[in-house]
């Protein structure tokens, strides 16, 4: 027996029977399935292929990250483990941070008028946030980081090693 869903659309549960594959808007319980294609349902905002979790609105959930744009950080694991660099850009819903210098890959550009040559271009991919931890350039450690209130009352975080605000 099919769910009324399957049935309107035409097909198995997400769509898949008889009739061709297609967008498909249902829900299931607390997860909110938004125009799923195929057999895999499309959870969260984004692109098709990408399933994020979401909340109780429907929104995608970010996720908290101990690392801010412009921290001074030391790659912990990876191919790249031991180089250090400044953050450039955080990406909360994935979880993932680009740092300056490190996960730099090599992309194949195709051209995209007549006249013009494919090229060879090196970009910084991004990285998982715990694969990166603050350094201090004083000391040349790295550290976990902490917050206290400095002398004007206001909340600052500081490297728990060296003591010094981030």
């Amino acid at each position: 027996m099919q769910s009324a869903v399957a049935q309107r659309v035409g097909g198995g549960v997400f769509g898949c029977g008889a009739a061709p594959c297609r967008p498909v808007a249902a829900s299931r319980g607390a997860l909110q399935v938004v125009n799923g294609w195929g057999r895999l349902p499309k959870i969260g905002g984004g692109r098709k292929w990408e399933h994020l979790e979401v909340n109780q609105n429907g929104k995608v959930e970010r996720l908290k990250l101990h690392v801010k744009k412009g921290d001074f950080v030391q790659v912990i694991a990876g191919k790249d483990k031991g180089k250090t660099g400044t953050i450039t850009k955080v990406v909360p819903k994935l979880g993932m941070v680009f740092v300056e210098g490190v996960n730099i890959k090599t992309k194949n550009m195709a051209p995209r008028a007549e006249n013009e040559k494919g090229q060879q271009k090196q970009l910084e991919f991004p990285i998982d946030h715990s694969n990166v931890q603050h350094y201090s350039k004083e000391k040349q450690v790295r550290s976990r980081v902490g917050y206290k209130f400095n002398a004007e009352g206001k909340k600052v975080r500081y490297l728990i090693k060296t003591g010094e605000e981030v």
